[in-house]
């Protein structure tokens, strides 16, 4: 019943659909950011944190939680084989040029949908799992709204910009972290959002290299996550986290100017947060030492 109403509602709002050209929703720095603490969502810094906006390919966050549920679950497994259709084929924006016909592992798919952001692995995940994008679609929304995601909708799978007709994909850096705590429950998660390079088709003559798009993997000390998202519109967009010794932030940034200045403030949000975390153990310290 909650599918069939979630349903009817994304068909009221296609119906409805914008005839202005879409808002962009992009400031300097940023249109909203948060940094909390990984362990208890307690907000370490917060600016905009409700602001909502286009989260891009961060949403693909989204479609690894939910495959990564379903494996837990059984009803998935990371080996099995998912058949390339013509739709997934078809895919423009970041890729890996899938051809119909071929073959891959859910594993494979879910590294060039972290690697790479391969909007067409997106594709052929969500109508592996769900037989169409709208219904890995409803699974989305089903999920955000189970995760108190409550200025969240998803209306694609990749977070391309919309089609004609289409409604954006909107979210707030907020709700990010809550998607972004829940990943953290699945061992599986960081092992792809942590992976800075990988090949795609090892044993093709020339492999299609992939390298992921989030730079702070190879320039922040500790981290290991999560996501870049950006196009023109939606301006730049980063969910991170990283670890040192026994703490983990998550820093969500939407909507920033540029690519320098998104990854220059997602930094030092983090490094903020690191900061604020170690405040409050060093006054846990003093309340809790003997006089």
């Amino acid at each position: 019943m909650k599918r069939t109403l979630l349903a009817l509602t994304l068909a009221l709002v296609a119906l409805t659909a914008r005839a202005e050209p879409l808002p962009t929703r992009s400031a300097n720095p940023y249109a909203g950011a948060i940094v909390v603490d990984a362990a208890n969502g307690d907000v370490l810094f917060e600016d905009k944190p409700d602001a909502q906006g286009y989260p891009a390919s961060c949403i693909k966050l989204m479609d690894l939680l939910v495959i990564l549920e379903k494996v837990e679950q059984g009803s998935l497994k990371l080996d099995e084989n998912v058949t390339v259709t013509a739709e997934s084929s078809t895919m423009g924006g970041s890729q890996v040029y899938l051809k119909e016909g071929e073959i891959f592992t859910i594993d494979e798919l879910l590294y060039a949908l972290m690697v790479q952001s391969g909007n067409d692995a997106a594709v052929a995940l969500a109508i592996h799992v769900a037989g169409t994008k709208d219904g890995f679609t409803e699974l989305m929304n089903e999920k955000a709204a189970a995760l108190g995601m409550s200025n969240t909708v998803f209306h694609s799978v990749h977070g391309l910009p919309p089609g004609a007709g289409q409604e954006p994909d909107v979210s707030t850096p907020r709700d990010m972290t809550l998607l972004c705590r829940e990943l953290l429950k699945h061992k599986d998660a960081l092992r792809y959002t942590s992976t800075k390079e990988r090949p795609f088709r090892p044993d093709a003559k020339e492999p299609f290299i992939m390298r992921n798009h989030n730079p702070l993997l190879a320039s922040f000390e500790g981290c290991d996550g999560f996501k870049t998202g950006y196009f023109t519109k939606a301006g730049y967009s980063m969910a991170v986290t990283a670890m040192r010794k026994d703490n983990r932030v998550i820093a969500v940034i939407l909507g920033s100017v540029d690519r320098k200045t998104r990854n220059a403030k997602a930094a030092e949000l983090m490094a903020k947060g690191f900061l604020e975390l170690g405040k409050k153990e060093s006054l846990k310290s003093k309340v809790q030492s003997p006089k």
